[in-house]
């Protein structure tokens, strides 16, 4: 008899789509075991009871947030993760060249088998697996209401990054372990390429290498940041004015009054905080 692969899913972050989702989850593959959690603390409640039954492969239906809390969960054990992403901007499976919208052929990477270990960095207590901010990003997180997630989707945050755009920006301090610092109003660090609607922001990075990209953007206001997007949409963004692009092993991260982090498209504590390599990879199946 084959063991069937447990598929962690929360049917309420989809809003009307939750059952749907779930219906089609269960018509790709008897060996699916669907569980539907309710939290974040559920879901690693759930997922490290499956770590202690020692279980060889598990699944997730979510977005990079859910993503996130279920590699947090495995982390150090050697868990093969299959991934279907169902969120707002699937970041983590868009850089993986994952299937967008189709159950089965997620479900297909799985079945070949191939998997690729990712390397999972730290900022403070939390991992991040595809992209830390501080600052602007973690501020648009912040103001994001989940009313206009379901509303408007990934353009929700468009609409917040004007606003947080007008508002004064903090002077940020980014200290590298190799002995550098810079300063600018925000950071955005990448274990990833993509970044936002899925732009290459990050263009040395691979998420196997060991190395934190490190961006620091000198200024906040909509003008600096239409110009900043327009570069990286060109691919020019380690080369524009205003943006200061390095790879670091370790950064440390402080402001004179506390700045908003967050981890993966959650938010995550304030400043001052350190991101580091873990220690430790996933396993993810890849195609």
């Amino acid at each position: 008899m084959v063991k069937k692969i447990p598929l962690i899913f929360n049917p309420s972050a989809h809003a009307n789509k939750g059952s749907q989702l779930a219906d089609e989850i269960r018509k790709v593959s008897t060996n699916i075991e669907l569980i539907e959690t309710k939290s974040f603390d559920h879901l690693k409640e759930l997922v490290e009871g499956y770590v202690k039954d020692g279980i060889e492969n598990i699944c997730v239906a979510g977005g990079d947030g859910t993503i996130n809390a279920v590699i947090d969960s495995i982390l150090g054990t050697e868990i093969n993760l299959g991934v279907f992403p169902t969120g707002t901007m699937n970041l983590f499976a868009r850089e993986m060249g994952l299937p967008l919208n189709n159950i089965k052929d997620c479900w297909n990477v799985i079945e070949k088998g191939k998997t690729k270990k990712i390397d999972i960095f730290k900022a403070g207590d939390s991992i991040f697996v595809q992209v830390a901010g501080v600052g602007f990003d973690a501020k648009i997180i912040k103001e994001t209401s989940w009313e206009n997630k379901k509303k408007f989707g990934r353009f929700s945050y468009l609409l917040s990054a004007f606003n947080v755009a007008s508002q004064e920006a903090p002077r940020i301090k980014v200290e590298s372990s190799d002995g550098g610092s810079v300063e600018g109003a925000f950071v955005l660090i990448g274990n990833g390429a993509l970044y936002g609607p899925a732009l290459k922001v990050f263009s040395n990075a691979e998420n196997d290498d060991g190395l934190l990209d490190v961006m620091v953007f000198d200024k906040q206001s909509p003008t600096e940041i239409i110009k900043y997007v327009s570069s990286i949409a060109l691919g020019l963004g380690d080369k524009a004015k205003g943006i200061k692009y390095f790879q670091s092993k370790e950064i440390h991260v402080k402001s004179e009054s506390p700045v908003p982090i967050e981890v993966d498209g959650e938010l995550a504590g304030m400043t001052p905080i350190s991101f580091k390599h873990s220690g430790e990879r996933v396993s993810v199946f890849s195609p």
